[in-house]
């Protein structure tokens, strides 16, 4: 071809009016509107534009300018800007509180209670009985003391926002004493430390990385001394040559001096795990008899409800956290607070909590459920996909995360897929890409499929996603 050729190739391209004055980018009308259409053909255009370019002119194929190879393009562009970007995936990892896929999930009564408040007028900040202004937190004010004991509650959008809220109203340009073992960092780069310094506490570190004792805190308490923060190691242990004070012993000595006892939990729990064959976890209970005046954790990860940040303490502490003005630019909206107050009334019977809560569900289902679940969707998987594939049912581990119990490798069962027409990354990437996508592990040139956080409904998705891999070869 001549050397301007690519100059004829861009003149070949058709106008955007043009293509609308055809009848199948007419029809296209009828389901959306002009400006959606006009923007999607651009785009099909610019691709083509694109092409161009990056081609040798001999490469250009002339059916790419038709109005009908055109079409296919902008009926595709439409299709995907149909979709939502935050969609549901299937988790197969065996990690219960996916931090990266969504934490916690809700019970459906709770869902069930949101979609009621949602699609309706409520009484967010409305109190009914006297017939005026109310305050948002009541709504599950009342559970939370009554689960726990404390004599007061505030809830805000997280437990970052918590420790910050609270360190602010309580100890701000004063001294937090905390144990250097204790300075966590846990995900999304969440630093104790710099909590602290944003909150206006001045951070006073004690004792080691692997051994703090009483006299560290008591030595450490002086004029400018705000108060003692205790913050649970949710995410790592210390093991071997280690000592840690423990709160009850961190509350008596701030008591002592006349300072309030603070304790970040990070993953709040209501439930003792030891009684469900588990390793212990502390409980929000039991912070708050060790004498904590102030705790905070997550309305998520092990409690298993919306995301959300929850004080509880004495009332002389949540007094002043409550008429902080950052409470308003953490406060929770009305969608957390009725997601959070139906879990909350699961808890008021503890096994209920426990079977009907997914998150505990999920962590406390026993072996022999999970093999029988990873037999059947073996079996299933066999009778649907017709090749490419080999089946197997093996012995894994599944983890908790969120943070929680983080030693805690929990038995469970796998389906281990070998891919026998590609690479075990080719399928993983292929998965991910499904709809839904599904999120595994890869293990020993096998894919696995951990049937502990697979959902009602996934296995028949994942039949489906499988015979479509194995069709397309």
């Amino acid at each position: 071809m001549r050397e301007n050729s690519k100059k004829e190739l861009f003149r070949k391209i058709p106008k955007v009016d043009e293509l609308l004055k055809g009848e199948r980018f007419g029809k296209l009308l009828e389901n959306y509107s002009r400006g959606h259409l006009v923007s999607a053909i651009r785009v099909a255009l610019s691709s083509l534009r694109e092409k161009i370019k990056e081609l040798d002119p001999s490469a250009v194929s002339m059916e790419w300018f038709t109005p009908e190879a055109i079409y296919f393009q902008v009926e595709e562009e439409l299709s995907r800007r149909e979709e939502y970007h935050f969609r549901r995936v299937i988790n197969a990892t065996g990690v219960v509180i996916h931090t990266n896929l969504g934490r916690s999930l809700l019970a459906p009564v709770v869902m069930e209670h949101l979609a009621r408040v949602a699609g309706s007028y409520s009484n967010l900040e409305y109190d009914l009985d006297a017939g005026g202004r109310g305050i948002r937190y009541v709504h599950v004010q009342r559970l939370l003391c009554e689960l726990t004991g404390a004599e007061d509650a505030l809830v805000v959008n997280n437990n970052a926002g918590a420790v910050l809220i609270a360190l602010n109203s309580l100890a701000s340009g004063r001294e937090v004493i905390v144990s250097r073992g204790e300075l966590v960092e846990i995900g999304g780069s969440f630093r104790i430390p710099d909590v602290m310094a944003w909150s206006g506490a001045i951070l006073k570190e004690v004792g080691t990385t692997n051994k703090t004792h009483p006299y560290d805190y008591e030595q450490a308490i002086g004029e400018q001394t705000g108060l003692l923060l205790k913050v649970h190691t949710s995410n790592f242990r210390l093991v071997g040559f280690v000592e840690q004070v423990p709160g009850q012993e961190v509350a008596s000595i701030a008591h002592k001096n006349d300072l309030p006892a603070m304790e970040d939990l990070g993953s709040g729990n209501f439930i003792d795990f030891r009684t469900l064959g588990l390793p212990s976890e502390p409980t929000v209970q039991q912070a708050l008899k060790d004498g904590m005046d102030v705790v905070t954790f997550s309305g998520d990860k092990l409690l298993g409800g919306p995301q959300a940040g929850v004080i509880l303490g004495k009332k002389k502490y949540i007094e002043p956290i409550q008429k902080n003005p950052l409470n308003r630019a953490l406060r929770i909206d009305k969608l957390t607070l009725a997601g959070l107050e139906a879990t909350l009334k699961l808890y008021e019977d503890p096994m209920e909590a426990v079977s009907r809560i997914p998150t505990l569900q999920m962590i406390t289902q026993s072996p022999e459920t999970l093999k029988r679940k990873a037999v059947s969707l073996r079996r299933r998987l066999m009778n649907g996909v017709r090749e490419g594939f080999s089946f197997q049912v093996v012995l894994s581990t599944s983890r908790v995360g969120g943070g929680a119990l983080p030693e805690e490798a929990l038995p469970t069962y796998c389906v281990a897929v070998t891919p026998l027409q590609m690479s075990e990354t080719a399928l993983e990437e292929r998965l991910r890409g499904s709809d839904p996508p599904v999120i595994v592990r890869v293990e020993e040139e096998r894919v696995l499929l951990d049937v502990r956080t697979l959902l009602e409904g996934d296995a028949k998705d994942l039949v489906r996603i499988f015979s479509d891999i194995s069709d397309a070869g």
